[in-house]
């Protein structure tokens, strides 16, 4: 056990700094600015995927100064099957959204297989409007669909394997307070 603790934190030590602390916090600021320009007035239910988005929902929620609902969803994709974009709920929303519109706060749009299956999902139960939020967007062309952008984005990243803020290497360092990428990886 002590071999893989000292693994985890030989991967900090030699991690890559992308974005420090300070950086997050002013893009998770600006974050909340679009949000509350565009929401304001529109009662929003604002969703934290787990487990990633929980630190980027909580920093963000502080910035949205309005009235919304805030709860969250826990699903993941199937990786065993061939039909692709089907989720697992390990916790469904709780919260009704019917004819409301929905924000979906999550720590990285990846190649978003499962975003947009959550994005799906939302508008099939009946959502107004679906609205996505991610603390970092990773530059590749691997996305589920070509034209998947977030509505709003803190920052983005280099096609890395990324962690802190929310975001783990292999169950640890959600919480480090910057976003860093695995040396090599």
């Amino acid at each position: 056990m002590s071999a893989d603790l000292e693994h985890i934190r030989q991967v900090m030590r030699e991690a890559d700094c992308l974005y420090n602390e300070a950086e997050v916090e002013a893009a998770i600021a600006e974050v909340g600015k679009q949000i509350c320009k565009d929401l304001h007035d529109k009662n929003p239910v604002v969703f934290c995927v787990m487990n990633g988005g929980l630190i980027f929902s909580g920093k963000l929620l502080t910035h949205l100064q309005f009235p919304l609902e805030a709860s969250y969803l826990h699903a993941t994709r199937y990786r065993n099957t061939t039909s692709g974009g089907e989720l697992f709920w390990k916790a469904k929303p709780e919260v009704s959204f019917i004819d409301r519109d929905v924000l979906i706060v999550d720590d990285i749009l990846d190649e978003g297989h499962t975003l947009s299956a959550i994005i799906e999902f939302c508008k099939h139960a009946g959502a107004r409007a679906v609205h996505t939020a991610v603390l970092i967007d990773k530059d590749h062309d691997r996305k589920a669909s070509p034209d998947l952008k977030a509505t709003y984005t803190g920052l983005s990243c280099v096609d890395r394997y990324v962690f802190g803020y929310g975001m783990d290497y292999k169950g640890y360092w959600r919480n480090a307070n910057g976003l860093f990428a695995v040396k090599g990886m």
